[in-house]
């Protein structure tokens, strides 16, 4: 008797182009409904890719955060990252900065000098957690990581290769704290990989390389800037590498998927612009104590702020990929 084939891809969507902050060109997966399928991700962007001119790259100035953590994963470019608690530093290809907004924070995310002078190739993700409610004002937290101190799980066949930015494959433990149980995992394959999700947990993959990706046992074909909403049913996740390689080559071209997965918290959530909380009357406090400057500010936010218009002008002109 032939064995029933798991249906684990029960949505396909397409990321939705759009212009954020300053005016970069952001891919974004989720929308407000997210929460109905991604809990406990709020946000899911993909930056660019985007090639800048000298002078033209934008980013993101002053704003205010409460009630979430905000998780950015480099790929090319460079950002530098500056807040009101005087933290500062510089985001190169590989890092991830896992923040923890909490009580809430200002902070800044600019293309660095480097960057903005020469120009160059801009890619990154973006990405919004919900915290529960015991944890939306507590203090907030900075974890900068470097690509070295990011584990990489590697199959036995060779052919698959995970780094490891939040949770565990068999045995290959991520060095970034979450609040809540969450996997964040970037996985690239040139052959077949089974992925074992905990159950429960809410999980999403996201193609974000030109190569397609066939995905749950019912290979359900994924193609670039499309995201898979997973039902795992208790059952390990495959992910399959579909295209040739290249003439001349043997096996496959490698396939790219961020693999997203959390343990729903399940909490009403309040939300408006940078602020999510669980009630209206904690978002009143929240831009009442913005506006009382209860959040801090970052010297030199005059000059980021005169800095954006004029990029964005130019920002508007440069090449996306």
């Amino acid at each position: 008797m032939a064995s029933k084939i798991l249906k684990q891809v029960s949505r396909v969507i397409t990321a939705k182009r759009q212009r954020e902050g300053a005016g970069f060109m952001i891919r974004r997966l989720l929308e407000a409904d997210g929460l109905e399928y991604a809990d406990p991700f709020l946000i899911i962007d993909h930056v660019g890719p985007i090639n800048y001119g000298p002078g033209e790259a934008v980013g993101a100035p002053d704003h205010p955060h409460r009630g979430f953590e905000t998780v950015t994963y480099m790929l090319s470019g460079e950002f530098e990252h500056r807040d009101s608690h005087g933290n500062h530093g510089l985001l190169k290809p590989g890092w991830v900065q896992w923040m923890t907004a909490g009580s809430g924070v200002i902070h800044s995310e600019m293309p660095s000098d480097d960057l903005l002078k020469k120009g160059g190739r801009f890619e990154g993700f973006q990405i919004w957690v919900n915290l529960p409610a015991k944890d939306k004002m507590i203090r907030p937290r900075y974890q900068d990581v470097p690509p070295e101190d990011i584990p990489w799980f590697h199959s036995e066949d060779k052919k698959t290769n995970i780094k490891v930015i939040a949770g565990e494959v068999e045995g290959v433990t991520a060095t970034i704290d979450t609040h809540t149980p969450i996997y964040l995992l970037d996985l690239r394959t040139s052959g077949r990989y089974e992925l074992t999700i905990p159950e429960g947990m809410s999980a999403v993959a996201y193609n974000y390389h030109a190569a397609d990706i066939a995905i749950g046992q019912e290979k359900t074909k994924i193609s670039e800037s499309q995201m898979a909403v997973l039902e795992t049913n208790g059952q390990p996740v495959a992910f399959e590498a579909l295209e040739d390689a290249e003439e001349g080559s043997e096996g496959k071209k490698e396939a790219r998927v961020l693999i997203l997965a959390g343990t729903p918290i399940r909490e009403e959530v309040a939300r408006y612009g940078p602020f999510v909380m669980n009630t209206d009357e904690q978002l009143y406090q929240a831009f009442a104590d913005m506006e009382t400057g209860r959040f801090g500010k970052i010297p030199g936010s005059t000059e980021r702020k005169r800095q954006t218009p004029e990029n964005n002008k130019l920002g508007h002109n440069a090449e996306e990929q």
